[in-house]
């Protein structure tokens, strides 16, 4: 059996360096061929280890900092490949700690991504309320140039524990669910091991509106910024980081259809709603 993992994992090692290698070549030919406007989100965009434009969205805002420490923190990094902070370690350089509740996926994560950063750590945790505490003990920094959060579920109750507990990301990083449309300001109830996967049989009970993500970052003094093209992730930002023209003049895409839900419904949010709308929900 030991034969065998050791004969698994090598093969996983080689997908992984090839993937590595094309998330390089591919997000280098994206950045370049970017015109960027400072103005407009959508030439912001390129894709190298993130699953949509975030690795572009970062990287624009993260060249508008006014100060940086070079660090990050991700909650569901995921196996290291495919995140929104893997194209700073491996591009970038920079040191953070990235956090995934699936053992596997983070052993995987520090097989592939360890060499490429002295700085970064992969740890296997699963986030709650309650171990907060345990994120600020270990981190360098309270203000981490970008802070990504993608966890499918808790996500709101996340972001609350880790302002209130003391964090002040410059750049912040959060997974919307557009199924609630533009204008609910809405989340699911807190559970300590919510997964999104066997909270609904249709996988959309889940997660934030960006109508709440916008209350409750504005309420948190952070700017809004954008949201990606394909209807995932959204961006705000601390404006003492940045410089008031560059924030003022930003005309950000409010929002956007989840590609991958629209394509699996045939069917607009309004009309997904529909089919979770008995589910227990949190105005924010």
């Amino acid at each position: 059996m030991d034969m065998f993992n050791k004969l698994k994992n090598y093969l996983s090692d080689i997908r992984g360096r090839q993937r590595i290698g094309i998330a390089l070549s591919k997000g280098g030919a994206m950045m370049q061929a970017r015109e960027v406007d400072l103005t407009k989100p959508l030439t912001w965009e390129f894709s190298g280890f993130s699953q949509n434009g975030e690795d572009g969205i970062i990287d624009v805002l993260r060249s508008q900092l006014l100060r940086c420490n070079r660090y990050f923190i991700e909650i569901g990094s995921a196996n290291g490949i495919e995140n929104n902070t893997s194209w700073l370690t491996v591009a970038e350089k920079y040191s953070g700690i990235m956090i995934e509740g699936n053992p596997r996926l983070v052993e995987h994560a520090r097989r592939m991504l360890l060499r490429y950063s002295i700085g970064l750590e992969c740890r296997n945790m699963f986030i709650t309320k309650a171990n907060i505490k345990e994120l600020s003990a270990i981190s360098f920094y309270q203000d981490p140039d970008i802070f990504s959060l993608d966890i499918d579920g808790n996500d709101f109750y996340i972001a609350k524990a880790v302002l209130d507990g003391g964090f002040r990301p410059k750049i912040f990083v959060v997974e919307y669910n557009s199924v609630y449309g533009p204008d609910r300001s809405l989340t699911v109830e807190y559970k300590d091991n919510f997964i999104f996967t066997s909270a609904h049989p249709t996988h959309l009970y889940y997660g934030v509106s960006i109508a709440g993500w916008r209350k409750f970052f504005e309420s948190r003094n952070y700017r809004f910024v954008t949201v990606d093209q394909n209807g995932v992730n959204a961006f705000f930002v601390d404006s003492d980081s940045f410089d008031a023209d560059f924030i003022d003049n930003i005309n950000g895409l409010g929002f956007a259809e989840n590609r991958y839900q629209l394509t699996k419904f045939r069917k607009p949010s309004e009309e997904q709603f529909s089919l979770i709308e008995d589910q227990n929900f949190i105005p924010i």
